[in-house]
């Protein structure tokens, strides 16, 4: 029987996607992976339910293909891409620990199988055990798009909250560079963890000096690499944009600005990894904050293995 398979019918995998979690029949280009983990918060918990939120609103995506033709673009995206939902790491409750290595172990089998990871998050804890399992590796940059700067080194003993991702990354010693684009406002960190991470070699912009200087002034300035890996937390966007997120800062990026940041990253390197971080859809009743990480998703991979056809012609 020929099935019309509106978005709204069967099973929401990101994007309708197949789904794969016996990872040794994993032979793809793209594994989309959630990771529903938000015992790294100190505010308003909820990210565990964002992998859920962002994989329903990504079938209004599905109606046709996965792939997608852009007009501003004139160019069709994602044609012949090979792309799986490997489903979610598993959480065991009142257990970070076992949490965030279950969270490595999974990108680790999904990276020895040749695929790129594209995570759901969870709270930004979660990129601290995604980036520890590129370890061996050849180095990359690692680019952040956050209102927060996320270098706390330790609070009450507590090393590995959604506070510190980027303080761990400085120290992981495959990642060669670091930028961090949309830190801005109170709550961001203390003056000493600002300090800290210029330390460390940190290129620091908030939305302000980015309009300011425009985008192309700003991409000239990411360490030049290779190789990329881009977090994106969902409150470095406005909140009038995406207000479903634990803690929303006024003042962030629109929707093209993001896009137009993650289009440039894309031309500057192959990109290995990629996460979206922070949804948490219970404090968006309208369901537009889901909807647009949808969106931002498909767009960077459409962007990524549009420049990776571009260098192999």
């Amino acid at each position: 029987m020929q099935r019309l398979n509106l978005p709204f019918t069967g099973i929401p995998s990101f994007c309708r996607l197949p789904v794969v979690t016996d990872f040794e029949e994993l032979d793809v280009d793209v594994a989309i992976v959630g990771i529903p983990y938000d015992l790294g918060c100190q505010y308003r918990s909820g990210a565990r339910m964002g992998p859920r939120a962002v994989r329903n609103a990504s079938t209004l995506y599905s109606l046709v293909d996965v792939g997608y033709y852009d007009h501003e673009l004139d160019e069709y995206l994602l044609k012949g891409v090979r792309m799986v939902d490997c489903g979610d790491s598993d959480i065991i409750h009142g257990d970070p620990r076992q949490c965030l290595d279950n969270a490595e172990t999974m990108i680790r089998k999904i990276l020895a199988k040749g695929a790129m990871p594209v995570v759901i998050g969870g709270d930004h804890a979660i990129t601290i055990p995604v980036l520890r399992a590129y370890e061996g590796q050849d180095p990359f940059v690692l680019v952040q798009l956050d209102a927060h700067l996320d270098f706390v080194d330790i609070r009450h003993g507590v090393t590995e909250g959604h506070g510190s991702p980027i303080r761990r990354a400085s120290e992981m010693k495959h990642i060669s560079g670091i930028a961090q684009l949309g830190i801005r406002g109170p709550g961001s960190s203390r003056h000493e963890d600002f300090d800290s991470a210029r330390d460390h070699g940190c290129i620091l912009f908030g939305v302000r000096q980015f309009r300011e200087q425009g985008l192309e002034n700003v991409l000239a300035q990411i360490p030049k690499s290779e190789r990329y890996y881009v977090t994106m937390d969902c409150d470095a966007l406005d909140p009038s944009l995406a207000p479903g997120t634990g803690t929303p800062s006024p003042g962030g990026f629109d929707y093209y600005e993001v896009v137009d940041i993650l289009r440039g990253i894309a031309r500057m390197g192959d990109v290995v990894g990629f996460d979206f971080v922070e949804v948490a859809p219970q404090y968006d009743p309208t369901e537009v904050t889901p909807q647009v990480a949808s969106r931002i998703i498909l767009d960077f991979l459409g962007a990524i293995f549009l420049e990776k056809q571009r260098r192999e012609c």
